[in-house]
Formats: C-alpha cells, sequence, structure tokens
C-alpha cells in the first residue's frame, strides 16, 4: 500500500478542531483561579464522545434478560452446590455446642461447617473493601463463637440445592450461653453497660477506643477557637448562640441484587471467585489473608452488578462461600435471601447528632461545632470513617468560618453492622447541618436562602475544615470549581420560590424548603486506578480497566472518555472491566470516585496510546506528530488537513514491512486531590394541619458535577440518589424489639417509596470545569443522597412553623409539633 492510498485531502477543517472564542465571564474565572485553558478543557463545539447521551452500554441486555449476573453463571457448573447461613436468634452470647448430626445424615448435604472446623479461619479481620491497612478495626471472625446480634453467622450448610441446604440449616442445633444486651448507644457508653468485647478481642484499634465502654473511637478536631467565640457571643447582645438536636435510623440498601457468591478452584489449582462486588481487589487481597493462600492463587471476577450502594463494598459472604468449598469440594453458590438483606448485613449509621453556631446580627457565622454519636452496630466496619464524613462532607460548605470544632464518638451495641451506604455518613451530617443553618436563618429572620449564600462557599476558598481531623495541611484543599450560586439561582426558579401559591383550604398549608450539598471525588490520598488501552488491527480498542461498573453506567462512561481522546466512536471501545487476572489494579468503586479517579487512569491510557497513534501517523503523512490530532476516526494534521484512518494506522503498525508495534497505552491515576461536586436540593411541600399528612409536591435538584461526561447517566444517578434520599426522609426506617429481635424482614414491612409515591422530580446540571478531573469531570453518585432530608425539614418549617429533627418524618410526629406548637401558643 503506498502513502498515496493511505493518505486522503480534506478540503475542510476537520470537524471538531475549529477554535470558538470562549465566554468572556468564563474567561475571567478562568483567570482569576489560575485554571485558564488547562489542556483537557474543550468547549462544546469541540467535543465529540463526551457530554452526549451515550446509550449506557448494558441497558438492552438488562431489560431484556440478557445481563448475566453473579446467580445465572450457576448453569456453568454441574456439579454446583448451593450454602445457607445458620444465624444467631439470639443478640449476645456465647455459642456453646453445635450439633450437626441431623443435618449431615440428610440424603444431599455435602458440608457443615462450625466455628470450631479446621476449615475456617480463626484469623480476625475486617471485611469493610478499604485500603490497605484497613482504616477499620479487624474484630471480625468468619463464623462467629461469640455472637453479638441476632442474624450473627454460626454456622454453615452446602447442599445439592437450595431446597436441601435450608431443610439443612434448620436441622443444626446451637445452645448457648446467653449474656445480656445492650441496644442503646447512650447506655452503651455506661461503664455498667454489657460489653461486647474484650481488648485482646479486637486487632488494629481506632483512635480513642474505649471497649470497656464499647467504644470503638472517638475522635475530634477544631480550627481556631471555637470555645472563646461561644464564650464571645454568649455576651453580646448583636451575636447569638443557637443549638439544635438531630436524630436519623437505620437505612437498608435494598439492593435488587442480594449478595451472592460463586467459589470454586479452577485447573490450576487457583480460587476463583464470581461475586457481586465493588471491591474485586481489595477482595482478592483480604481472602489471601484470611485462608493463608498468594494473592497470585486468588483470581475476583466481578460480573454483571445489581447495584450496590456501599453493601458490596464489603466481604460479607465471600469467606464462608469459600469456606463452604473448601469443606464440600465442589463449586458452592452462596445466596443471600431477602429477609437476610434487611436482618443481618449492612446497613447505613444510625447516629444522634447536636449542631451549634454562633451568628451575628448581620448573618456573619462566626463558629460551628457539631457533634455525632454513631451506632456501630455489632462490628466496626467503616464505623470511624463514616462518623468522620458527618462533619467533613458538610461542613465545608461554609469554608470561611474561622472557628469550627468536629468531634464523635463510635459505640457498639447489640444491633446489626453499620457499613459503608451511598453518601457515607455524609446525608446524615447534611441533615444536622443544613437543617440547623436554616433554623438559624429564620430565627434571626433571615432569608435561608441568602443566609447561606452570604456565608457559603465560593471558587477561590481556601478550605480547611475537609481536613479538621487531619494532621498537617496536606488535604486542605482550594476549590477549582464551583457552581454553587448557580445551582441555587435555578433551581430557586424552577421550584417557584419567590410565586409560590398557597391552597384554597385553610388547614393546608404549602411550602418550600432548600439545603446545600457537597460530597468529595474519591477519598483524597487513598485511591488508585489503572487502565491499559489496547488497539485492534481494524482501528478499534479494548480497554481493560480496574474501576467497577454498579449499574451506574461506569463502562459507558470509560468508552466515552477514550473514544475522546483515541479520536474513535464509544462503540470502537470495547470495556473489560474488574477481573482481577485480566485488568490492572483499581481500589473499586465507592466514595464516588469511578469517574474522578478510574476515568482519570482511562484518559491517561489513552493519551498514552494516542501518542504512539501520532507517531504512526506522522510516518504515514509525513508529518511532525506536534502538528496531527485524532478525530472522526483518523489522525489527522492540523497544519495541511491530510488524514489517514486509524484501522490504516492499525494495519500499518501490525503488518508493516519496515517496523512492527502492538499500540498500547497505560495510565495510572492516584491524588491527594478530592474536588466537592456541588448541589442544591429544593422541596415544595403542602401540609395538612389537622392530621399532620404532608404531600411532596415536586422535588428540584440542580447539581454541579463539572463537565457531565453522560449528561442522561447523570440525571439517572441524581433521580436515584433522590430516591433514596426520599426513602430515608419519609419512610425507610430499620427497628427492633426489646429482645434486639428486627421487625422489618422484608419490602413490605420495609416502605421503600414506589413509583406512584414519587412526586414530580426535575434535574438541573450546572456545568462548571474541574482542572483535576478527567474532563473537567467531578463525581456525583452520592451527591444526591444528601439533600431530602434537610430540604423536606427545611419546607415543613416555611410551611407550618414547626421543625422535625428526627427522621424519618411521620404524620404523627408532624402532628405532634403541631399540637405542641398550639399549646405553647396557649
Amino acid at each position: 500500500m503506498s502513502d498515496s492510498d493511505r493518505v486522503r485531502e480534506t478540503s475542510k477543517q476537520p470537524e471538531g478542531t475549529e477554535r470558538t472564542e470562549s465566554d468572556p465571564a468564563e474567561a475571567d474565572r478562568e483567570s482569576e483561579t489560575g485554571a485558564a485553558r488547562e489542556p483537557d478543557r474543550k468547549p462544546e463545539s469541540e467535543r465529540d464522545a463526551i457530554t452526549v447521551d451515550e446509550e449506557k452500554d448494558d441497558a438492552r441486555k438488562i431489560v431484556t434478560g440478557q445481563a448475566r449476573y453473579t446467580a445465572d453463571y450457576r448453569d456453568r457448573f454441574p456439579d454446583l452446590a448451593h450454602g445457607k447461613v445458620v444465624r444467631s436468634d439470639i443478640a449476645h452470647g456465647y455459642v456453646e455446642s453445635v450439633d450437626t448430626s441431623a443435618a449431615e445424615a440428610m440424603d444431599g448435604v455435602d458440608a457443615v461447617i462450625t466455628p470450631f472446623d479446621d476449615v475456617v479461619p480463626d484469623k480476625l479481620y475486617s471485611s469493610s473493601g478499604q485500603s490497605y491497612p484497613e482504616p477499620s478495626p479487624w474484630d471480625l471472625k468468619v463464623l462467629r463463637e461469640h455472637v453479638r446480634f441476632v442474624g450473627d453467622p454460626v454456622a454453615a450448610v452446602a447442599a445439592d440445592d437450595p431446597e436441601t441446604a435450608d431443610r439443612a440449616a434448620r436441622k443444626v442445633e446451637i445452645e448457648y450461653r446467653e449474656l445480656d444486651a445492650v441496644f442503646d448507644p447512650e447506655e452503651a457508653l455506661d461503664e455498667d453497660a454489657p460489653q461486647l468485647f474484650e481488648a485482646d478481642d479486637v486487632e488494629n484499634k481506632q483512635s480513642g477506643a474505649d471497649y470497656s465502654r464499647n467504644l470503638e473511637s472517638h475522635f475530634e478536631g477544631e480550627l481556631g477557637d471555637v470555645e472563646a467565640a461561644f464564650e464571645r457571643a454568649s455576651g453580646d447582645e448583636e451575636r447569638h448562640v443557637i443549638q439544635t438536636e438531630w436524630e436519623t435510623p437505620y437505612q437498608s440498601h435494598c439492593v435488587p441484587e442480594p449478595h451472592t457468591t460463586i467459589a470454586y478452584t479452577d485447573e490450576d489449582n487457583r480460587h476463583v471467585f464470581i461475586t457481586a462486588t465493588q471491591v474485586p481487589f481489595h477482595t482478592r487481597r483480604q481472602i489471601a489473608h484470611l485462608f493463608d493462600v498468594p494473592i497470585r492463587d486468588v483470581r475476583v471476577k466481578k460480573p454483571r452488578i445489581g447495584a450496590g450502594f456501599g453493601s458490596k463494598q464489603e466481604m460479607a459472604i465471600e469467606p464462608i462461600t469459600f469456606a463452604l468449598h473448601l469443606a464440600a469440594d465442589r463449586p458452592v453458590k452462596l445466596e443471600m435471601s431477602r429477609q437476610e438483606e434487611f436482618t443481618a448485613l449492612r446497613f447505613r449509621h444510625p447516629m444522634q447528632m447536636q449542631m451549634q453556631t454562633a451568628v451575628t446580627d448581620d448573618g456573619d457565622i462566626e463558629a460551628m461545632d457539631l457533634y455525632t454519636l454513631s451506632n456501630s452496630g455489632a462490628y466496626g466496619t467503616h464505623g470511624m470513617t463514616v462518623a468522620n464524613n458527618v462533619g467533613t462532607k458538610p461542613l465545608p460548605l461554609y469554608p470561611r468560618v474561622s472557628n469550627v470544632r468536629f468531634s464523635g464518638d463510635v459505640v457498639h451495641t447489640n444491633l446489626p453492622m453499620g457499613a459503608a451506604m451511598r453518601g457515607y455518613g455524609a446525608p446524615q451530617g447534611h441533615f444536622a447541618v443544613e437543617a440547623h443553618i436554616d433554623e438559624v436563618a429564620r430565627r434571626l429572620d433571615f432569608d435561608p436562602i441568602e443566609f447561606r449564600l452570604q456565608n457559603a462557599v465560593r471558587e477561590g476558598d481556601l478550605d480547611r475544615s475537609v481536613a479538621i481531623l487531619k494532621d498537617g495541611d496536606r488535604f486542605t484543599r482550594e476549590i477549582r470549581s464551583c457552581g454553587i450560586r448557580e445551582c441555587v439561582d435555578r433551581g430557586k426558579e424552577a421550584i417557584g420560590y419567590d410565586d409560590l401559591e398557597q391552597p384554597d383550604e385553610d388547614h393546608r398549608k404549602r411550602g418550600v424548603g432548600m439545603a446545600l450539598i457537597a460530597q468529595g471525588s474519591g477519598v483524597a490520598g487513598k485511591e488508585l486506578g489503572a487502565a491499559q488501552v489496547q488497539m485492534n488491527e481494524d482501528g478499534s480498542f479494548h480497554l481493560q480497566v480496574g474501576g467497577v461498573d454498579t449499574g451506574t453506567g461506569a463502562d459507558t462512561m470509560f468508552s466515552q472518555i477514550a473514544a475522546e481522546v483515541l479520536g474513535c466512536t464509544p462503540e470502537d471501545v470495547v470495556v473489560i472491566a474488574a477481573d482481577t487476572d485480566l485488568t490492572p489494579f483499581d481500589y473499586g468503586a465507592y466514595a464516588s470516585s469511578t469517574t474522578y479517579i478510574s476515568g482519570r487512569a482511562v484518559k491517561n491510557a489513552a493519551e498514552d496510546a494516542k501518542e504512539r497513534l501520532l507517531e504512526w501517523g506522522a510516518k504515514l503523512l509525513e508529518e511532525p506528530p506536534d502538528v496531527l490530532d485524532t478525530g472522526d476516526g483518523d489522525v489527522y494534521s492540523e497544519r495541511t488537513g491530510k488524514r489517514v484512518s486509524l484501522e490504516e494506522i492499525g494495519y500499518e503498525a501490525t503488518y508493516g514491512d519496515d517496523e512492527r508495534e502492538h499500540i498500547l497505552g497505560d495510565g495510572n491515576h492516584s491524588t491527594d486531590e478530592s474536588p466537592p461536586p456541588y448541589g442544591a436540593q429544593f422541596v415544595d411541600v403542602t401540609v395538612d394541619t389537622e392530621t399532620g399528612e404532608y404531600e411532596l409536591n415536586k422535588l428540584v435538584f440542580a447539581a454541579d458535577c463539572g463537565v457531565a461526561i453522560n449528561p442522561a447517566l447523570v440525571e439517572g444517578q441524581i433521580e436515584g440518589g433522590e430516591h433514596m434520599s426520599l426513602e430515608y426522609a419519609t419512610s425507610g426506617d430499620l427497628t427492633f424489639d426489646e429482645d434486639g429481635n428486627p421487625d422489618v424482614l422484608g419490602f413490605r414491612q420495609y416502605g421503600m417509596p414506589r413509583t406512584t409515591d414519587h412526586p414530580e422530580m426535575e434535574t438541573i446540571l450546572v456545568e462548571t470545569h474541574e482542572p483535576t478531573g478527567p474532563f473537567g469531570a467531578k463525581s456525583i453518585a452520592e451527591l444526591p443522597t444528601n439533600g431530602v432530608p434537610p430540604a423536606l425539614s427545611n419546607a415543613i418549617r416555611d410551611a407550618v412553623g414547626v421543625r422535625l429533627t428526627e427522621l424519618p418524618f411521620t404524620a404523627e410526629d408532624l402532628m405532634a409539633a403541631l399540637d405542641d406548637q398550639s399549646g405553647a401558643g396557649k
């Protein structure tokens, strides 16, 4: 093939290469922040594959039933055994004996394991899928001789089919030495309270731990001098000190797909897990540690996941599945029932919070003090780190407050274990902070929005409160992108904030509330993503990335980022994700890190491959690489307009006469940065003052997530997050009887809002440019989970003048508050 065959002339500038003048206001903003014309800042006219509503790559497979989840792989194992867990039916005690004889005598039963069997590790570990070493205590065992809540796993059975496994599990007889239990976190701190752990029951203890008082962790941090600020305010008529208290409940993840794992040993004697996990590489490391096998001999394969929301950031069932597999000597599938998901797996931590501010008559906040008491439940997975986020996510909304204190206690009780859940402490913290700020504004007769904006974060601010619990200034951050004021302005207009019509009936009152929202983009200093791009001969690509798609559309987003760099279409990028044997390392899908961390790794890998594309293009076009770029499936010259297709480059590089190369690109990304996305949540509510019932008329969420790589998927994340936030505010709650037995066994009792319960939702995307993110992107997934509880509390306060401070908000609670208000007015 001659050069003249490879190269074709173009009579016009390639589409997408023509520069446009930037908006003057945008240029001024860039100049002020020192972020002008970052290499990956692209005006809309130059974008091809990003900020496009690309169809989610698995959407059609999901709706047609072709998508394969973990349980769907059972047909690949003709000799598959099915597992069932035997769980404690007491809240606290020791297993005295386990009689497995009746179960073992049943036909079709392959194995019954207990805490006393050699195949079950006796090591302590943490099930939290976090970085190494885990920032959580090692206080778990695979099966428990010391049980600490109703639902603790004590034994497990493997049998030919699920029905036999279930019957066998019921035949396992357990005798306990029962101990007193404690269910209230304040009571658990008493010196005379039942003690869940002895000191030697825990390794890797956290700061401030005192297990004699059931205290998993105590933490505190301070900026400035908070006590002095409050003392000054208490003696000054022009200053005010306002204190409030808030309480939040357990919340279930309500994952559509329950926790499921298949474990087997392959023909090379390597241990393989097909499992619904958000953290395949962390799971591989933890399994290797727990069972004393080399990491090289463990493979974790993540198939399609039916959502995780943090619950699958836990290595919750993989160790039991593996122990059953070793005992049965055949592949084993363990799948949780819906009842187990609601009673024995993982949940959002319940919390009690106190918030106090000192504020001037002019509306300047001079001091903020937030304390949280977190109920960690029976074990400490994610206990301290979730509680840390209660303050370090919402307090940075007001970074110019010079005196800030944040402290907390994380306490064990004989209830199910709290863990990672979407928002990771921020929903609890935003409820306390944003409802408190609203209350302060109303007591001082300020418009709540104007009061917030007077004190709220701006682009260019230096945020120290995000690192209030850290030593030194390493994680203090400069705010380089902040669209919060545009979010507020557009949200106000959409909700009709300034033009609210009241109902005709005197007993029906309408109000609007709002809350400012912030989150993060990964865990600063605790993330790593990696990716590799491989070019095929025809100009298509395989992208291998360790990042995990939990149903959010991450694989689609990855293909769009790679395509934008490589100059092809997203359909030309095949994503191979999250298999520890095939893909590069990644910390996993949590902390809103996937786009910001893993997406940046993909971009770096694509740019690495692009360098080789340009080198080969330079050979074929006989032009220097620095005048070449990619686009429309070609490498083209910005100087002459000559083009050569990626397919031609692929074949030439692979089969050329003089030189050959497999074009590859590698990329990693790790950073101390975690830029916050911002949002403004608005709620329109009508309250019936005769019954306490309330009706949500509309939800509006305006979001600044930087540049939205795929706006349709971003909107889907926002609407899903608002649903979870609405559930938290209005209906979701897990309660227990006086013996610690769960009252809620499934969706029927739980009360998740249905489609017919939903108010109208409007989503607004406000574009900013985050210079540290891929093409200016920040995170979005967790941000919208934080807003409905405070905004709804604020809306009810606006409508009828009473403040609800405990989730979920019920008609009975609201009617009681109205009665109290009426009685106080007499």
